[in-house]
């Protein structure tokens, strides 16, 4: 005996099939922000600059390379991808200067340089979200602030400049499908006697900025 299903089933069915396909295109969690896979590299050209006192600096322009060369299962089931950095001056010679970690723990990345980790990503990248950098590490705690224009985010790690004693000026930026494409950081102390308090007469730090130039898979 033939069984005939109600066509209402079948348009259901289809609907249902729909809902689904939909639900799961808008199930981006943003992890592309940061792709991470064996064999992904990129290259940054770096201009540096060391503030050792008042007219005292020192300039140095480099290049790195972040390769992730490897991953292992740690004790609590993650994913810890092993990156290889290594420095050159001419794209030519490159030498390796350490290696570093990433791991998507739930809803945060959290690369561990120098033994330091900080929560660099929130996923999904939410226009405004805010979290704590330093929570996995014993340090004060470190509001970091995520602005979402689409395919590009910037991380705000910090923002403050009260132009008398110090600046801290600290960002990053990822494109979708590509990761990390710039970093900046600028931290400096001003002089703070009575005859230059207000001058921002640069006194001790730093200014870094890391731009990408290249990346792929090899």
């Amino acid at each position: 005996m033939k069984i005939r299903l109600p066509i209402i089933f079948f348009l259901a069915l289809a609907l249902f099939s729909c809902e689904r396909e939909i639900e799961e295109a808008q199930a981006d969690f943003g992890y592309d922000f940061q792709p991470l896979e064996i064999g992904l590299f990129w290259i940054y050209t770096i201009d540096q600059i060391t503030y050792f006192g008042e007219n005292d600096s020192e300039r140095e322009q480099y290049y790195l390379k972040d390769r992730i060369r490897s991953f292992y299962t740690n004790a609590e089931g993650e994913q810890v991808f092993i990156v290889n950095r290594q420095k050159s001056t001419n794209e030519v010679n490159w030498n390796t200067v350490k290696e570093y970690t990433l791991i998507q723990r739930g809803a945060s990345l959290i690369r561990t340089i120098d033994n330091q980790a900080l929560v660099t990503l929130i996923f999904p990248p939410k226009n405004g979200t805010t979290w704590d950098g330093n929570v996995y590490r014993d340090a004060l705690m470190d509001n970091f602030e995520l602005i979402n224009s689409g395919n590009s985010i910037r991380v705000n790690q910090e923002d403050s400049d009260d132009k008398v004693t110090y600046r801290d000026i600290r960002y990053e930026v990822y494109e979708k499908s590509t990761g990390l494409v710039e970093k900046y950081d600028e931290v400096l102390t001003y002089c703070s006697r009575n005859d230059c308090l207000g001058d921002m007469l640069i006194d001790s730090g730093f200014k870094v900025q890391m731009l990408m130039t290249d990346n792929g898979k090899d």
